[in-house]
């Protein structure tokens, strides 16, 4: 394979993983250990 192949398989590869571990995070089931400071204060 050319470099530049490589260059984006590797690139695509890690943003599909850091997209995939902030979803997870945000909706996974750490996700109940989060807090949501627009539900704490009364309007």
């Amino acid at each position: 394979m050319e470099t530049a192949t490589i260059i984006v398989i590797f690139v695509s590869s890690l943003l599909l993983g850091i997209t995939t571990y902030s979803v997870y995070t945000a909706f996974g089931p750490a996700s109940k250990n989060l807090r949501d400071p627009f539900e704490e204060h009364e309007d």
